[in-house]
């Protein structure tokens, strides 16, 4: 059963820009969530007793929770409102912020930074959909490039505000700073989100909602996931959480099949396997997922080696990835409006830039003296920023251009799932890397040697992801160029 609404009415091109400016700022402090409590960690540890464990979860457990709620909420917010879902996923990480920051103890934090994870999953759906909603065109692609910036600066700079807030509050609660911050601009942002954004998106309404697909769906996800939630690097780490791999194969299986059979009976899935069709929205989504594999895992990586390595402070541990902030803000910026000309190619050549600038940050790294190497660090850092914004802003938009508008959330919701899919595995094999190879080298004496090593085969791992991210997208642009050479063919 369908009804259709009436259609909303038309937008100002002020009145766009306004509601996107709303967006775009929640899509920040969300973002900010993902990396600045990086910083926050050994500072958390020695407050609460926490262990690697707990720690994990900290980090893992909030982009767990996030890639949980992103599907079902991106849906309900094509189906009925993308403003309420916005405003529900806001106010909920709002309350969940004011949980953490208060916090006695570590089972508490823990509980509120999944808290933060569902409503954060909540709230980014719906910033995708809206810019499909509000912009096309040349204007879509200034809309991503500005977003890829903002991605940009909140991934590179969050361990830099970290580091400050930790600073002006002190090495023991310090870390409250980082959630209490969310609480004004949540409060404000809500404010804006109610007077700005648009109510409708003037799409057809549709009654339905597929629970079973979405229960179905969350169990594959949380399947995935958890087991990397659980991976360390510690002599604790059990093999048999391996085993709930095997359970997300079988109830991905199970998605699949109960989608299609609930499509064959007329009714609106989850997911419109359709979507997939797409060459440019399934290479997209595939790159995006490899490139934020790597991208918070290189932070987080560089972040434990500067403190508990090279023993700096937080607040200049988090300085050093500032280059790439920069950097990443003015070529994602730059990119938004070369990549209608440009295309794929120009997501290519930034990751070529990337992969020169963090084997620059590498090689830096554990080669100059301990004094220099956080200096030699930034500025492989600054060449990686260059590729960086080249890769975020234009892949997001030619990842959704062929995508419906009544299709943005749900489909900007699979891009970002597979974005925390891709940030969980990926942080996950790099940290358990990084204390794996320092475990085994320190024989009970932790060194700087150790500490070295086990930053060089961490960041390894982000590196060949990379990599990975360069081939999907040599890949994409080669079928682009048979497309084009076949497309004169087709026509005479």
């Amino acid at each position: 059963m369908t009804e259709t609404t009436a259609p909303a009415p038309a937008l100002t091109d002020r009145a766009k820009w306004q509601a996107f400016a709303v967006a775009v700022s929640v899509a920040a402090l969300t973002i900010l969530d993902l990396s600045k409590v990086n910083v926050g960690l050994p500072s958390i540890e020695k407050s609460l007793g926490a262990g690697a464990t707990e720690l994990q979860v900290i980090v893992a457990g909030y982009a767990l929770a996030f890639g949980l709620a992103l599907v079902p909420s991106g849906r309900l917010g094509d189906i009925y409102s993308r403003k309420l879902m916005f405003v529900i996923g806001l106010s909920g990480f709002t309350a969940a912020s004011l949980v953490c920051a208060l916090a006695p103890n570590i089972e508490t934090l823990v509980i509120g930074r999944i808290l933060q994870g569902i409503a954060a999953g909540v709230q980014m759906p719906q910033v995708l959909g809206l810019v499909q909603q509000l912009f096309q065109g040349e204007a879509r692609g200034r809309a991503f490039g500005v977003f890829g910036a903002t991605v940009g600066v909140s991934t590179a700079f969050a361990p830099s505000l970290g580091g400050l807030l930790i600073l002006l509050g002190g090495p023991t609660d310090g870390w409250r700073l980082l959630f209490w911050m969310n609480i004004p601009l949540g409060l404000a942002a809500i404010f804006f989100a109610l007077k700005l954004l648009p109510r409708r998106s003037g799409a057809q309404k549709k009654s339905n909602l597929d629970l079973f697909g979405v229960l179905l769906l969350g169990i594959a996800t949380f399947s995935l996931l958890f087991p990397f939630v659980l991976t360390t690097g510690g002599a604790d780490d059990s093999p048999l959480r391996w085993f709930w791999l095997l359970s997300a194969a079988g109830f991905g299986a199970l998605f699949v099949l109960w989608e299609l059979a609930y499509q064959r009976r007329g009714k609106s899935p989850v997911v419109h396997f359709a979507l997939f069709r797409m060459s440019s929205y399934r290479n997209g989504l595939l790159l995006a997922t490899a490139y934020f594999g790597a991208l918070p895992a290189v932070f987080l990586i560089s972040t434990l080696y500067l403190q508990e390595g090279l023993g700096l402070e937080p607040v200049f541990a988090g300085l050093v990835s500032i280059p790439f902030a920069l950097t990443s803000a003015i070529t994602a910026f730059v990119g938004g409006r070369l990549v209608q000309k440009y295309g794929r190619k120009l997501v290519v050549f930034g990751l070529c830039f990337v992969i020169v600038g963090f084997s620059l940050d590498l090689l830096l790294a554990i080669t100059l003296p301990a004094e220099l190497a956080p200096y030699g660090m930034g500025a492989g850092l600054f060449v990686a920023g260059i590729g960086g914004g080249f890769v975020i802003s234009p892949n997001q938009t030619l990842t959704l251009a062929e995508i419906p508008v009544t299709e943005g959330g749900v489909a900007g919701s699979m891009a970002q799932l597979g974005q925390r899919i891709g940030t969980s595995i990926g942080v996950a094999a790099a940290t358990s890397t990084f204390f794996a190879t320092i475990l085994r080298e320190s024989g009970g004496e932790i060194s700087l040697a150790a500490y070295r090593d086990g930053f060089r085969n961490a960041l390894l791992i982000s590196i060949a992801l990379i990599v990975g991210a360069l081939a999907l997208g040599v890949v994409d642009l080669v079928a682009r160029h048979r497309q084009a050479a076949d497309a004169p063919a087709e026509v005479a």
